[in-house]
């Protein structure tokens, strides 16, 4: 009796292919996830902070609902409930940490240098959640990295003159997001669609930022150029692109890679800054950025070829 063979007709991706197209989402990522800054600039200057939350979290779950309700698998509360977890953890933990820093007087340069340490909590907390040790190039990689930041951003650190305890918001932020992080790698949810499970914590996290929006004053938006343009950026490029991007590069790969090139962000973040305000560049931020390259590079060589998938 002879066998028959089924041959798959679907052109099989290659290693190299899938590595390429990897790379190019993160480069995406990194771009898109730094810009969000430029919006914060654009929208803080007309509306308190928590009223930008609120609405950059709105507008993006809003845009997405429809989406979310006619593309893909049937949404289930058991489904949900996980990600409106996330949601709370990943972008409600996350920005409000850092906002509220800024808003008690934490220096920017030393809060963005705090929630660029994300790669170090996921390293730290790998293992107890998903029992993954780092190697030890990984961890080179991950601390040679955070040498980049303390470069770059090295010019703008200084303590200021606040409560001691405002400088842990940014620390427990940044737990906060590697801790969703992980725990959305583990989760056999991490099947839903990203545009779905994007969709839900947005409109959780939205939901969240408008008690603190209440509390400091309203959560009507400001009718002004200044704070919708920047809300629309917020949305579309910060929140849309960029943790789109960032979850899509999750499943494709490990937490370590992924959040080893979020240290690309503040030197690029400068860049931006240099292109759209004429902000001035200085030779530490140029050294930092190579050093944090080189960081990322020793990560992406240490991660296994498996960790490489490919995706329709």
């Amino acid at each position: 009796m002879t066998e028959l063979t089924v041959v798959d007709p679907r052109p099989a991706r290659s290693p190299g292919l899938a590595l390429l197209l990897l790379v190019l989402l993160e480069a995406a990522l990194v771009v898109s996830w730094s810009g969000g800054f430029v919006g914060v600039r654009f929208a803080s200057d007309h509306a308190p902070i928590f009223l930008i939350l609120l609405w950059r979290s709105l507008v993006s779950g809003l845009l997405l609902l429809p989406l979310a309700l006619t593309w893909g698998p049937r949404l289930r509360w058991r489904d949900v409930i996980p990600q409106m977890l996330y949601g709370a953890l990943a972008m409600s933990g996350y920005l409000a940490g850092f906002a509220l820093a800024i808003g008690f007087g934490v220096p920017t340069g030393l809060v963005a240098l705090i929630t660029d340490m994300l790669p170090l909590a996921v390293a730290v907390l790998s293992w107890p959640i998903l029992g993954q040790a780092l190697t030890g190039r990984q961890w080179l990689g991950s601390l040679i990295g955070f040498a980049g930041v303390l470069v770059a951003s090295a010019h703008s650190l200084t303590l200021g003159t606040v409560p001691l305890w405002a400088y842990a918001l940014p620390v427990l932020g940044t737990l906060s997001l590697a801790v969703a992080t992980l725990l959305q790698k583990r989760s056999p949810s991490i099947a839903m669609p990203v545009h779905q499970s994007l969709c839900i914590q947005c409109l959780s996290a939205a939901a969240i930022f408008s008690v603190f929006a209440g509390y400091e004053g309203s959560v009507l938006p400001v009718m002004n150029v200044g704070f919708i343009g920047g809300v629309l950026w917020l949305a579309l490029v910060a929140t849309l692109g960029s943790w789109t991007l960032y979850y899509m590069a999750l499943r494709r790969s490990s937490p370590a890679r992924v959040t080893s090139v979020v240290y690309l962000s503040p030197p690029v973040t400068m860049i931006w800054a240099w292109l759209m305000f004429g902000e001035p560049l200085s030779l530490s931020m140029a050294i930092g950025l190579v050093v944090s390259l080189a960081g990322v590079i020793i990560v992406a060589r240490a991660q296994p070829k498996t960790g490489v998938q490919g995706h329709a």
